[in-house]
């Protein structure tokens, strides 16, 4: 410990390293990748320099940590949708799960802003995996058997839904259920036009 009151409470039942990657998504989110030093996490957690390193051995460590649950939520729909039979009711809840999933990780999307070059870096070694969860969730939303118009407006719905990871940049005073709303609606506007 560094000898004075952690700046953050470790709860009973979250481990240090949840709380480091807590911290850390909030430090590099508002003040950005660069800008913030690993000294800045660890006086905030209320641990030494040194203690960080022993559960996340770099920056770019503990920063591949702070985005990997948008990663575990990818995988975890690309699962769901294996079981899931397509039908209109199916995409609206697919397209609102995603929803629900960008707006969870808001501050990631600000983290992209801040630091794009950082997190894309930091993304390359899941780039392959994210590329063929996105293709498998397309396929899906497109629908039994699609032709490539229908492939190219699910590829443009999922875009649409992915705004929301963006939103507090875009429009960092509106509220997250009108921001789902929005999305949603022209989401399904885009893949399942009215003709």
């Amino acid at each position: 410990m560094t000898g004075r009151e952690p700046a953050v409470d470790i709860a009973a039942g979250r481990g240090t390293k949840d709380v480091i990657r807590d911290v850390a998504l909030r430090l590099f989110s508002t003040k950005g990748f660069e800008q913030t030093s690993l000294r800045e996490v660890a006086d905030e957690v209320g641990i030494t320099k040194a203690s960080l390193y022993y559960h996340y051995s770099s920056k770019q460590d503990l920063l591949l940590a702070v985005i990997e649950p948008v990663f575990e939520d990818m995988r975890a729909m690309a699962a769901e949708i294996d079981e899931l039979a397509y039908s209109r009711d199916a995409v609206r809840d697919i397209l609102t799960h995603q929803l629900h999933t960008m707006l969870a990780h808001r501050p990631i999307g600000q983290m992209f802003v801040n630091d794009g070059v950082a997190v894309g870096n930091a993304i390359g070694h899941n780039y392959e995996e994210m590329i063929a969860m996105h293709r498998e969730l397309c396929r899906w939303l497109a629908g039994p058997e699609p032709d490539p118009e229908a492939l190219l407006r699910a590829s443009a719905a999922l875009e649409i839904v992915k705004t929301a990871l963006l939103s507090q940049d875009i429009a960092p005073d509106a509220d997250p259920d009108m921001v789902e709303r929005v999305l949603l609606d022209a989401a399904l506007g885009v893949l399942l036009p009215a003709r």
